[in-house]
């Protein structure tokens, strides 16, 4: 299984799916349909792709490297839709299903086979439900376990065996990192700790390293902290994204991770990137076709 990426055929975490070359943001706030992508390897602003079946925000995306599925979601009310595209081909999301509990808010990833959706923010309040999907076959998710503790608005990602999810709020922010063996269900353990305790973060990865950037615990943080995924133990300090934000969405082609969107204080179109090996600062890749916020990405070809 993978995690949300872009284009390479090589699994893929950021976000949520296999790699790829390609990488895919949809929805956002305000309420938004749009569908964007860029080629990862190529500094360019993003495209017009298509648009999702319907508008919605703090939706969470995964990908198995082919399909490309976006989970969740607000807009009056919370949603348990789940939507599809094909990443290589341009066009409009398809329905794939529902998830188990309609929620914003969750953190998805992937092992390119199943993909997972965890915790977030129900009718009744933040849950640690975790479900999942075969991502090849549309239908609704089923039940997977539950994260350590009830949280929402965090980020996950994947190295192909091991999801991570880290971060979130829970009554208050947290630094909390959980992990699953995406191909066997139940509940999650114990990882470590993010450096800094924060909601509305986003996470890429590659197949070692998995990073958080962005956030808000009390004022929009520019941190980046990174996890090597096969080995437990607590983040470490990456660098810092180009600008401090918070609900941007992540993804990856296994070499580059792509941080778009998110909030300043005002919504904004912001792409930076890294070199997941190499610890460094952000640097500028160019701009989403729309400002938004609390929108999701994935990668695949």
């Amino acid at each position: 299984m993978l995690v949300s990426g872009a284009l390479s055929l090589t699994p893929s975490v950021a976000g949520g799916g296999w790699y790829g070359g390609r990488g895919v943001w949809g929805g956002g706030y305000s309420v938004t349909t749009t569908i964007d992508y860029v080629t990862i390897s190529t500094p360019a602003n993003a495209i017009d792709f298509g648009d999702l079946t319907q508008g919605r925000r703090n939706i969470v995306a995964c990908s198995d490297g082919t399909k490309g599925v976006f989970g969740g979601g607000y807009v009056s009310s919370n949603l348990n839709t789940i939507d599809y595209i094909t990443i290589g081909t341009l066009g409009n999301a398809i329905d794939f299903g529902d998830l188990t509990v309609s929620r914003r808010g969750a953190s998805a990833c992937s092992d390119g086979t199943s993909g997972v959706f965890g915790g977030g923010n129900d009718s009744g309040g933040i849950v640690n439900t975790i479900d999942y999907i075969t991502i090849s076959t549309p239908g609704n998710a089923v039940d997977f376990g539950d994260l350590t503790s009830v949280r929402g608005f965090g980020g996950a990602c994947s190295n192909g065996t091991t999801g991570v999810f880290g971060g979130g709020y829970s009554g208050g922010y947290v630094n909390t990192i959980d992990y699953i063996t995406i191909a066997t269900t139940g509940n999650a353990l114990d990882f470590g700790d993010l450096t800094v305790m924060r909601d509305n973060t986003s996470s890429c990865s590659s197949t070692t390293r998995g990073v958080f950037g962005g956030g808000y615990n009390g004022a929009v943080v520019n941190t980046m902290d990174y996890v090597t995924i096969s080995t437990t133990g607590n983040a470490i300090d990456f660098g810092d994204l180009s600008q401090s934000r918070q609900a941007l969405a992540a993804c990856s082609d296994n070499t580059k991770g792509v941080f778009g969107g998110g909030n300043t204080g005002s919504n904004v179109n912001t792409i930076d990137y890294i070199t997941i090996a190499t610890t460094a600062n952000a640097i500028d890749f160019g701009d989403l076709t729309v400002s938004r916020q609390r929108l999701a990405s994935a990668s695949g070809d």
